[in-house]
């Protein structure tokens, strides 16, 4: 190759700075389950920093209630108008009730970005352990279920008490996020960055959600042990 035609050679386009995140201040988040500790308190941390807020249950009258507890302009829904009205639907209902759920809001999640954050999990004498669903994880089966909508997984390692805790201003923690189209995961990592001392961190596609779903039965064993409501940090990055 001639010097001229290296010369007339593209030059590579530098890489995408990973913490290069989009603005989703204007995004509507509605959260199903949004009644029990978990979405309750996303809800609450989310509808802080700004964020719109919808939460969704079964009973519209029960979301509402919830709602006017939370302040912040948060709205009350049944979950099927909760996922019409939301760009972004978070998914933090019970286990056992994740498949029929997501199955009977086909429709309404159609064309969302849904964010699994459920844990299967079975307790006994000895405490937390993992369970593994037939599809490979939580959020695979909302995946396999919602063929539709844009599936990823994130905020499962959050603590429901310092998440509803109003005295806390700030979560030490990061969120990992996956899923299969780096646009959708890099949307959530910019909405967990909204909520003060959290981070996104990608963490893979949704295959490896399973082992991120599980860790959480490890979290219940530390918090146990330590009366402690631990999170995760990723160094290095």
């Amino acid at each position: 190759m001639t010097s001229t035609d290296s010369a007339q050679q593209p030059s590579k386009a530098p890489a995408k700075d990973p913490w290069d995140l989009p603005d989703v201040s204007g995004l509507v988040v509605g959260v199903l389950g949004g009644t029990g500790p978990q979405g309750k308190g996303l809800a609450h941390r989310l509808a802080k920093a700004g964020q719109k807020v919808i939460i969704g249950s079964r009973a519209a009258d029960r979301a509402q209630a919830a709602a006017a507890e939370l302040g912040y302009g948060v709205e009350g829904a049944d979950n099927a108008e909760t996922a019409r009205r939301s760009d972004i639907v978070i998914v933090a209902v019970p286990w056992d009730g994740h498949g029929k759920t997501l199955e009977s809001l086909r429709e309404e999640l159609a064309g969302k970005l849904v964010v699994d954050c459920v844990n299967p999990l079975g307790f006994d004498k000895q405490g937390a352990y993992a369970l593994k669903p037939e599809e490979g994880s939580a959020a695979q089966q909302a995946a396999a279920l919602l063929p539709d909508s844009r599936v990823t997984a994130a905020f499962h390692h959050l603590s429901a008490v310092l998440l509803q805790d109003p005295e806390i201003d700030e979560i030490d923690t990061d969120v990992m996020v996956l899923g299969e189209v780096r646009a959708d995961v890099e949307i959530v990592q910019a909405l967990a960055g909204r909520i003060p001392g959290m981070r996104g961190i990608f963490a893979g596609r949704l295959r490896n959600a399973h082992q991120v779903e599980s860790l959480v039965a490890n979290l219940i064993s530390v918090n146990r042990r330590y009366k402690a409501h631990a999170g995760l940090r990723v160094t290095d990055v």
